[in-house]
């Protein structure tokens, strides 16, 4: 009978990759609290994980709508980083997965309608939101083929930013600026395969928009002989 305790039960079992009975549970939550804008904002997080990106949309656009108006709030971790500090807050993960939604459906012009509301949020201003926004923002601009938009994001971004957890889009990032190079990014004894997903992602791209198609289509293949399936890299691989 309590709405926070059972979204707490589907993050769990969405950790333990078991998406399906997340969704199931979150059906069910939202049937008893349909004006409750956590249930879809988590219930679309676990229909990207299970690739029903049509469904996933209408979850967060739904979401968003239900949060107009309303003072955000902050979202507790999951997995809390190392500080115990979290870095996001509910109307940042709509806009964020939102983003998110649109761009594994190639409509890049919506994700980026959606980030631009997320930089509203009172999230949007700590380097790890913008590490991880500013990345997606320029992945859809350089889709988009506005390379000058996409050169202008990475003017804030420096080499020593205030990170807890998102040190995979910084160097992401730093890789766009030069900084860094994709061999660098890509690990060839790394065995993390969430690590191989997220990094190799954003070379695998950065190889794509760059007109290096052969050595996209390799790092792509590399993610997709992985186990990292629920991660976002992944999926964006596989879409």
């Amino acid at each position: 009978d309590d709405p926070d305790a059972l979204i707490w039960v589907a993050r769990r079992l969405g950790y333990l990759w078991r998406f399906n009975e997340a969704i199931a549970l979150l059906d069910q939550g939202i049937e008893r609290w349909p004006d409750n804008a956590r249930m879809y904002r988590h219930r679309g997080h676990r229909h990207i994980s299970v690739r029903n990106f049509p469904q996933a949309q209408a979850d967060f656009e739904k979401a968003a709508e239900l949060i107009a108006g309303k003072p955000d709030e902050i979202e507790p971790d999951g997995a809390p980083n190392a500080a115990g500090i979290p870095r996001t807050t509910l109307a940042y993960n709509i806009w964020y997965h939102l983003g998110l939604s649109h761009y594994l459906q190639g409509n890049y012009e919506q994700a980026l309608d959606a980030y631009e509301e997320l930089l509203k949020t009172s999230a949007a201003d700590n380097d790890d939101s913008v590490v991880a926004v500013t990345d997606w923002m320029w992945m859809s601009l350089m889709r988009l083929g506005r390379k000058d938009e996409a050169a202008a994001l990475l003017e804030k971004i420096r080499p020593e930013m205030d990170l807890l957890e998102n040190d995979s889009y910084h160097r992401r990032l730093l890789m766009y600026k030069g900084l860094e190079s994709p061999e660098a990014l890509l690990n060839p004894d790394s065995t993390d395969s969430t690590d191989i997903a997220t990094q190799g992602y954003g070379v695998a791209n950065y190889y794509l928009v760059n007109g290096e198609t052969e050595k996209a289509k390799a790092v792509l293949q590399r993610i997709l002989d992985g186990a990292g399936w629920p991660a976002f890299g992944y999926i964006a691989a596989e879409a």
